[in-house]
């Protein structure tokens, strides 16, 4: 028995044992478990609650697990889709999943690479998505050994570089997004060997050049998106026609068409397409010809944000085209009837918004169009009298005149926009059929009389826009107290009364933005503020309220912004306001008492001017150079700042001297050297019309050609960052007057200075070897070659931190202006191309219109090209120097030069979302005898490093145009708020008509800048007014004017929390 015993225990463990070597995780447990660890962060537990060892299946596969699918005993696919996962994965480690064929763990924030033995790794996959992740690096060669993949995503991540010609091994596979990261170089051409491709998505990216033949031959290919790329040269005219693609967009790239002179748009395209979008290219020609017929398959067609020009076709061969977009473009004429009345079109959308339509709109009678944008043209006489079935309509920005009375037979609109035209009369009671209107704006017209009740009770109104008209009569309480508006918009009318607002019991408000400063409302901040609980937004600046402000106020806890400046308010501020407060503004009223504690992170500017009883203890640092809270007293910080502030113009002035002498010296030795060539000095004393040279218009000889050499003139590009130009700098004018033989001096015209011309800087660019790089046109205004703009003479304009700039005349006879960007500031010329083309279609009366640019060979050969504006800038017309062009401004001029660079800015900001970055005096042209302003330079910024940028700010500073909040940043941006501020500085020039790089003399507190020296005045109670305008401040009229323009101005300069945005200066400029 003992002997059985013996043997009995080990034969029980050895069982035993054996046992539990079968019970051990497999291999693809043990490998999910192994990407479980690099989870750092599952906010719904989908992986870490149900991934672990007490739930595993000992069959092999984890069936039970979230996201895992089996195949057997084997794991076959891993979908852990929007999850909102944070992890560190090694992808790699998915290789011991040997039956794996999907992979999804898209819309998370994974990050990791794709290993480069990807293709040994994972050879039975057929499904790879790691879209909208944080996976980097570049895409390996191995990519192209899953020959069994059919569908692989890596959208919106981070990979960078080329795409390896080997992906042409992916033969099965049948789509392919690689949209939305950082790719570059040019598309293989190896990618035409996808014959199974049926979806290719390479849109977002940095890829470059054009698109490889061989693409129209692949047959099962439906879907191209190249769109938001550097793609550039012809438009591939095979492509679209030989295609069998439904679905084609190359919008946001270079494109053109194949030959300059050719005004036909496209000659054909393929039958298959059905949806095409080439918006935001270069593309020229005209519509008008047959062209429109091609389009006849078509359900969807986007040309906007090219250059087409001409009248527009019918388009009566379109029966199936759903959408067309035909925006900002140069399309002139009338609105074709046929897109309107619609009586073969199926269309529902059309968009032929920013160009030069011209004409009158009788009626709509399509039955099918919903959507119409006809705003930013040239439409004239009376609102059609029929709409349609027309939900969407944009007629803003147009001419129309007239009054609403035809809106009565209007129906169905969802969205009205018939702002900025020249409407008048009243606002009709009967409007009531809009039963379904979300949106109502109404702005920038003529309107007067009273609001009708019926705009309060639209059942459906969300958003209501009056501003800027002139409205009287009261505000209703019907109105402010809706239940379904969310935005009114009142400000800048001529409301008088109170401000009632009924008890919250019947209602609950949704309102969230009330704006009506600049009326003439009167009594007290009303109690019945505290029923709009979701009020985020109010503006009562600039009436006539007084009384103390109720503690009801600390009641409105949604509020994020709150202006009650310029009123009559008094006694002291709530205690409790919300501590959402980000913008906060009570100058200019009579409160008292202390500053609460937690109001106390708003500068001083926001309690000053006014309130002069009003205590802020302990303020913050003034962020807009504001001056201290008591103006009796003058701190010691003035005393720094002036020492500073002349420290910093000395500097300068040094700088600017011995730039000038280095250059002097330089151009001394150059000029006739004594071993220069004798073709070269023929050069010099040919009187012959090329080269850079001035012309001589009576065939004679005197006064001669001045030539400059590009050496000379890249030397001399890193001087003083100042716009003034010494005497020796300047180049011979080219105009009708030539100086005589013996005469040291060459007169221009524009300036009324004289130069020497001995000193004449030279530019020898006659021999094609000088400019042989690449010119790009942004539009189709110009044409010539490299050498043609090596021959054309020019004159030196200006010099800033970046380069200087150059009147230069074509043979033509047109002027251009030819900024030289000094070397080593513009971006790398793939990043310099897709920004430049941003500015193709910048066409506005208020901007100068850029035309080009040229990439040369070396490091200092890069140009831009844009319109020349003539007589000059607004500092050669506004200071008060030797030289000045023409008498002083006046105050209607000023204001006008005003309200142009407020409007041009806003269409920079708002209709191009592009900040200026470089607002100052010598960048504000003005055009012609009527003195039209125009900004220039805008958005160089974006051309150039951040090095080059940060110079460009340092130099604004140095000229007093500089935010606060720049000078206080390591990397610098200029930002709309920025421009803000600088337009505010130009605006206090314009008042003043002194210069704010100028040191200002105050008589208490010494050497102060521009904006300090305007407060003091202001906080002081006097005025700062230039003194050329005494005589027109007799005019009350006038006088007001001045007075808002200086309160606009201030508002421009405070704190980048409380500065408004440039729309709204532009429309309070515009109501002066």
């Amino acid at each position: 028995m003992q002997v059985k015993m013996k043997l009995f225990w080990p034969l029980f463990f050895s069982i035993h044992f054996v046992y539990s070597l079968g019970q051990l995780p497999s291999q693809d447990i043990l490998t999910l478990l192994e990407f479980k660890k690099g989870i750092k962060h599952d906010p719904t537990g989908f992986v870490v609650q149900s991934w672990n060892e007490e739930s595993i299946d000992f069959n092999g596969c984890p069936s039970s697990w979230n996201g895992i699918v089996c195949n057997g005993e084997n794991v076959a696919g891993v979908i852990l889709n929007g999850l909102g996962l944070s992890a560190d994965v090694d992808l790699s480690v998915f290789s011991n999943l040997t039956m794996l064929v999907k992979l999804s763990l898209a819309n998370n924030s994974i990050t990791g690479k794709i290993p480069i033995s990807v293709g040994d790794d994972f050879k039975n996959l057929e499904y790879l998505d790691l879209s909208n992740n944080l996976f980097f690096s570049t895409v390996p060669l191995e990519i192209g050994k899953l020959g069994n993949l059919k569908n692989l995503s890596l959208a919106g991540n981070n990979f960078s570089g080329p795409i390896p010609d080997s992906i042409s091994g992916l033969n099965s596979i049948l789509s392919l997004d690689l949209s939305h990261n950082s790719f570059s170089g040019s598309i293989p051409s190896s990618m035409r060997r996808l014959t199974n491709l049926v979806f290719l998505n390479l849109s977002l990216n940095g890829f470059s050049d054009g698109i490889p033949k061989g693409f129209e031959l692949m047959t099962n290919l439906q879907a191209m998106d190249f769109h938001g790329n550097n793609l550039s040269g012809n438009l591939d005219l095979d492509l679209l026609l030989l295609t069998s693609a439904v679905h084609i967009d190359f919008s946001d790239n270079s494109f053109v068409n194949s030959g300059s002179q050719n005004r036909r748009f496209l000659p054909a395209i393929s039958d298959t397409i059905t949806y095409l979008d080439l918006s935001r290219n270069l593309l020229t020609g005209s519509l008008v010809g047959g062209e429109a017929q091609i389009f006849g398959n078509l359900k969807f067609l986007d040309l906007s944000y090219n250059q087409l020009s001409g009248e527009l076709p019918e388009f009566s061969f379109v029966y199936e085209l759903q959408v067309l977009k035909l925006s900002n473009n140069r399309f002139t004429g009338f609105v074709p009837d046929g897109l309107l009345k619609g009586d073969s079109l199926v269309l529902t959308e059309l968009d032929l918004s920013g160009n030069s339509l011209s004409g009158l709109m009788s009626m709509i009678t399509s039955t099918t169009l919903h959507v119409l944008n006809l705003s930013s043209n040239g439409l004239s006489g009376d609102l059609p009298l029929l709409v349609g079935s027309c939900t969407i309509l944009d007629l803003s920005n147009n001419q129309f005149g007239g009054n609403l009375t035809r809106l009565t037979k209007w129906a169905n609109v969802e969205i009205l926009d018939l702002s900025r035209n020249r409407l008048t009369g009243t606002i009709p009671e009967v409007t009531s059929q809009f039963l379904r209107l979300n949106y109502l704006n109404l702005s920038g017209n003529s309107f007067e009389g009273s609001l009708p009740m019926v705009v309060a009770r639209f059942p459906k109104l969300t958003v209501l826009d009056l501003s800027f008209n002139q409205l009287n009569g009261s505000v209703m309480t019907e109105l402010l107290s809706s239940t379904t508006l969310q935005e009114i918009h009142l400000e800048n009318n001529l409301f008088v009364g109170e401000i009632n607002i009924s008890s919250p019991s019947p209602f609950q408000s949704v309102l969230q933005v009330l704006d009506l400063s600049h009326n003439q409302l009167d009594g007290s901040f009303s109690d019945g503020f505290r029923s709009l609980t979701g009020l985020k937004t109010l503006n009562l600046a600039a009436n006539n309220l007084s009384g103390s402000l109720p503690t009801s106020m600390e009641e409105l806890t949604s509020i994020v912004s709150l202006i009650i400046s310029e009123n009559h308010f008094t006694g002291p501020l709530p205690t409790n306001l919300s501590s959402s407060l980000v913008s906060f503004n009570a100058s200019y009223n009579d409160l008292s008492g202390v500053v609460p504690e937690n109001l106390r992170k708003f500068p001083p500017s926001a309690f000053f001017p006014g309130n002069s009883k009003l205590d802020f203890p302990n303020p913050p640092p003034e962020t807009g150079h504001g001056p201290s809270v008591t103006p009796k007293r003058k701190p010691i910080k003035h005393i720094v700042k002036v020492i500073v502030i002349v420290a910093c113009v000395v500097s300068v002035v040094i700088l600017i001297l011995l730039s000038v002498l280095i250059h002097y010296i330089r151009i001394s030795k150059k000029s006739l050297p004594k071993h220069a060539p004798i073709k070269d000095k023929q050069k010099r004393t040919q009187p012959t019309s090329s080269g850079f040279t001035g012309r001589d218009n009576g065939g004679g000889r005197g006064g001669g050609g001045v030539i400059v050499s590009a050496e000379e003139l890249t030397s001399s590009r890193k001087g003083s960052s100042s716009e003034i130009i010494s005497q020796s700098e300047k180049m011979a004018p080219v105009t009708g007057f030539s100086p005589s033989k013996n005469s040291q001096f060459s007169w221009s015209p524009e300036s009324g200075d004289s130069y020497i011309a001995e000193n004449l800087s030279r530019l020898d660019v006659r021999s094609p070897d000088r400019l042989v790089g690449e010119l790009y046109f942004l539009d189709d205004t110009i044409s010539l070659t490299p050498e043609e703009l090596s021959r054309a003479p020019a004159e030196v304009l200006g010099r800033s931190s970046h380069g200087t700039s150059y009147r230069a005349t074509l043979d033509n006879g047109i002027l251009l202006t030819v900024k030289w960007l000094r070397e080593g500031v513009a971006k790398p010329r793939k990043d310099f191309a897709k920004e430049a083309k941003k500015f193709a279609n910048i066409r506005h009366p208020n901007v100068v219109g850029l035309r080009g640019y040229y990439w040369g060979p070396t490091q200092h050969e890069k140009l831009i090209l844009s319109d020349y504006i003539s007589p000059g800038s607004l500092a050669n017309f506004l200071y008060d120097r030797p030289g000045r062009k023409g008498p002083p401004l006046s105050w209607a001029q000023r204001l006008r030069i005003a309200v142009d660079v407020a409007r041009g800015l806003n269409y920079l900001h708002f209709d191009r979302a592009m900040p200026h970055g470089n607002i100052k005096a010598t960048n504000i042209l003005l055009d012609g005898a009527d003195l039209n302003a125009r900004v220039a330079d805008y958005c160089l910024h974006r051309l150039m490093t951040q090095a080059g940028t940060i110079e460009q700010i340092l130099d604004a500073g140095v000229l007093g145009y500089r935010a606060p909040e720049l000078a206080s940043s390591k990397k610098p941006i200029p930002s709309f708020k920025s421009d803000v501020y600088a337009f505010g500085v130009i605006l206090l020039e314009l008042l003043t008509g002194k210069c704010a790089g100028d040191v200002v003399s105050g008589e208490d507190a010494g050497g102060v800048d521009l904006t300090d020296w305007v407060r003091l005045k202001v906080a002081e109670g006097q005025d700062c007014f230039d003194s050329t305008l005494i005589l027109e401040m007799a005019n009350p009229g006038a006088q007001k004017g001045m007075k808002e323009a200086l309160g606009i101005a201030l508002r421009c300069i405070r704190s980048v929390s409380e500065r408004a945005g440039i729309k709204t200066i532009y429309e309070d400029l515009s109501s002066i």
